[in-house]
């Protein structure tokens, strides 16, 4: 006897009868009535109830044996493969270790390196400006010395000589007067000034780049003011992009704060202390202009005063076709890239005065540019080409 027939199971609630059938279709066994002609399951395919039961034990028996070997697979899994891992995770994160210390104790070994040359130089141009203002010192110590010799001497003549006695003199007043002329007013010097470009080190930059762009929290929401914009750009919904148009637009009001001529636009905030950084997307344009300005940029008229970086009032990194350059109060500085960027990111440090142009996809240092801002400075855009976006 199988072990499914150990004795009289259910009967059919419908037809009394043992439910010795199983409906496939309906996937429950039935009795020889559900199964018959004018039974509920006619037409569908029937098996013997036992066929069934030996099939699904046969299934079950193939699920234990899969069961066995997947736990046989899991206890080697756990006692052969995961303490190797183990050891391989520990050795892995020893090499590790030991590349960040190695990697990072050159780095901090050049650091040191460069401090050491940098201070060195600093020292010394302290020095070189302190021995020229002794220098100094001496020499119109002594010229004062001569100055009240001369002065005393003339004053003598003019109060102890007679005429004729003063007449005689004339030569030696002349010698006195031409040597006093010959000592020149003090004028001021570039060699009495501490040289602060004997920091500049484009390592230092590079490295200072670096760690501030790891340290700040993100980037400045940058928006363009539309009432600056001009009538020969387009400003997206966001203000976020700028769209060169030949065309003049004549939908734009003539407000005292719209740009006129050029192609410009300002942002709608500035910025008066700490360290800011934004990024433009300026792969699609061969024309542009971006920077920092200064509110009193004017806006009227074709003249420099409000074309960017031709004037007192504004700070630009432009591109023309294949040429780069860096723009300030009509000088043109070139810049030599070897290839044209598709992200350009300004960092404007207030407190130390300097202005950084840079590539975000390598963090290349473009330009730096260092120079007392003697206001508040709102980023500021040109473009005669296509299009240029603040990136979000």
């Amino acid at each position: 006897m199988s072990a499914g027939s150990a004795g009289p199971g259910p009967l059919c609630p419908e037809h009394g009868q043992a439910l010795g059938w199983f409906c496939c279709s309906e996937r429950r066994p039935v009795c020889a009535g559900c199964a018959g002609l004018g039974g509920r399951c006619r037409g569908h395919r029937i098996r013997r109830a036992e066929e069934r039961a030996e099939e699904l034990r046969n299934k079950i028996v193939d699920q234990c044996e899969r069961l066995q070997l997947q736990s046989a697979s899991i206890t080697k899994y756990v006692a052969e493969v995961l303490p190797g891992k183990n050891q391989r995770a520990v050795s892995t994160a020893s090499a590790a270790r030991e590349l960040v210390i190695q990697r990072l104790g050159v780095v901090r070994s050049l650091c040191e390196s460069e401090e050491q040359r940098l201070l060195e130089q600093v020292h010394g141009e302290e020095e070189r400006a302190h021995q020229s203002i002794l220098t100094q010192r001496v020499h119109w110590t002594e010229a004062l010395q001569k100055l009240d010799t001369i002065r005393t001497s003339l004053v003598d003549m003019l109060t102890h000589l007679d005429d004729l006695q003063l007449i005689q003199k004339e030569q030696e007043i002349f010698e006195r007067t031409e040597e006093a002329e010959g000592i020149l007013d003090p004028q001021e010097s570039d060699k009495l000034n501490f040289n602060e470009k004997c920091i500049r080190s484009p390592l230092l930059t590079q490295l200072w780049l670096t760690a501030v762009l790891g340290s700040l929290s993100g980037m400045e929401d940058v928006r363009i003011d539309e009432r600056t914009v001009s009538p020969l750009l387009q400003l997206s919904d966001d203000r976020r992009t700028l769209t060169f148009n030949a065309k003049k637009s004549k939908a734009c009001a003539d407000v005292p704060e719209r740009f006129d001529h050029w192609p410009n636009a300002l942002a709608a905030t500035s910025f008066q202390a700490g360290l800011h950084t934004w990024l433009v997307h300026v792969q699609n344009s061969c024309a542009y202009k971006v920077g920092v300005a200064l509110g009193q940029l004017p806006r009227k008229g074709s003249g420099s005063d409000s074309r960017l970086g031709h004037n007192t009032f504004s700070w630009v990194f432009s591109r023309y076709d294949q040429e780069f350059c860096f723009s300030h109060d009509g000088q043109h500085e070139p810049l030599g890239l070897l290839r044209c960027p598709s992200q350009l990111g300004v960092l404007l440090d207030l407190q130390a005065q300097e202005l950084l142009f840079y590539e975000p996809a390598s963090g290349t240092v473009l330009h730096t540019h260092h120079a007392p801002f003697p206001g508040p400075l709102f980023p500021v855009f040109a473009v005669a080409d296509q299009t240029i976006s603040i990136v979000r």
